[in-house]
């Protein structure tokens, strides 16, 4: 891969492109399951659990991207459908299970494999920043906890811009935040809607990460499986 263009802002995405949101969320999932003794109130395993709560989250947080629910409502919501859902009763829901886990796990501290080693070699060159559709109070701790957040200078939520990716209005008002142009920038993510389809809308070149390596239905600026690629070309 060859970068033709002079970028001097790289915008990275936080959740499943730099701190590895499955990996923290299943230890979190799996240390709640003994906590409140989910396998005695029901009959599901810790991978059943953890399973089940992945579905119910993306798709609560599909409608929140959507403008449908609220803030409030996805952390209320989510361990009442994940847990009804494997046949617990409503009334068993352990009181203060969603707070436990917007506690928790942002704490955990599990990134992507090369994800210092290139933070460190990119921030000797250009001007890094966050844009993140997650909620402040929450991602702040991630990058605290994580050790990422000396590698950045702008960290912008969908709070404080209130929208949320892929409207281009989130973008147009990082650009304005960092005081750079779309043609100077680059956007790092692993979602093609919120991060590259988002990213082409506001006029900015994007990188893809696709560990998975699965298809697009878009084709990117660059794509690239691991984060030690964007060495190649920047």
């Amino acid at each position: 891969m060859r970068n033709l263009k002079t970028y001097r802002h790289l915008f990275f995405d936080l959740d499943h492109t730099l701190w590895d949101f499955e990996k923290n969320s299943e230890e979190t999932l799996h240390h709640l399951y003994d906590h409140y003794n989910l396998g005695q109130l029901g009959n599901f395993s810790r991978d059943s659990f953890y399973r089940k709560y992945s579905f119910v989250n993306q798709r609560l947080w599909d409608q929140y991207h959507q403008g449908k629910i609220t803030q409030q409502q996805l952390r209320e919501n989510r361990f009442v459908k994940c847990l009804t859902g494997l046949g617990m009763a409503a009334t068993d829901v352990p009181a203060g299970i969603s707070e436990a886990f917007t506690s928790i796990c942002p704490t955990k501290t599990a990134v992507f494999p090369f994800t210092h080693e290139v933070l460190q070699y990119l921030q000797s060159k250009y001007v890094l920043h966050i844009i993140t559709n997650g909620f402040k109070d929450v991602q702040y701790i991630k990058l605290r906890s994580s050790k990422l957040d000396a590698y950045f200078s702008e960290i912008i939520t969908s709070d404080c811009a209130n929208c949320t990716k892929p409207d281009r209005r989130i973008f147009l008002h990082a650009l304005e935040r960092a005081g750079v142009s779309a043609q100077e920038s680059l956007m790092i993510g692993d979602s093609l809607d919120a991060d590259i389809l988002g990213a082409m809308n506001a006029g900015i070149d994007q990188v893809l990460f696709n560990p998975e390596r699965k298809r697009p239905r878009l084709k990117p600026t660059y794509e690239i499986h691991c984060l030690s690629q964007l060495k190649e070309f920047l």
